[in-house]
């Protein structure tokens, strides 16, 4: 197995534990977008992202780190995907 397959391996297995988390707690989803909602309405820069990401660790039941340099795949993916989703939201309105 290559570099590149174990890393893309490694990224799919990260990505199942955390959907399996939401399945598991729905609550999640709606808690996260609305602190992402709540802090994307200042700007969407590296020091907001952070912000959400340390208020998501710290209610619910989702980690992740402090450090954005530590900030893995499925960290990255799932507060990028949250921005994408609250800035379609506000393009609606």
């Amino acid at each position: 197995m290559s570099a590149s397959e174990i890393q893309k391996t490694r990224v799919i297995n990260e990505l199942r534990g955390f959907i399996r988390k939401l399945l598991q707690d729905p609550e999640i989803l709606r808690q996260s977008l609305s602190i992402a909602r709540e802090e994307l309405a200042g700007g969407s820069g590296p020091a907001v992202m952070a912000r959400i990401a340390n208020e998501i660790s710290d209610t619910t039941s989702v980690h992740i780190p402090e450090d954005p340099a530590e900030h893995s795949e499925a960290d990255k993916l799932f507060l990028e995907l949250l921005k994408e989703v609250v800035q379609e939201e506000q393009a609606l309105y």
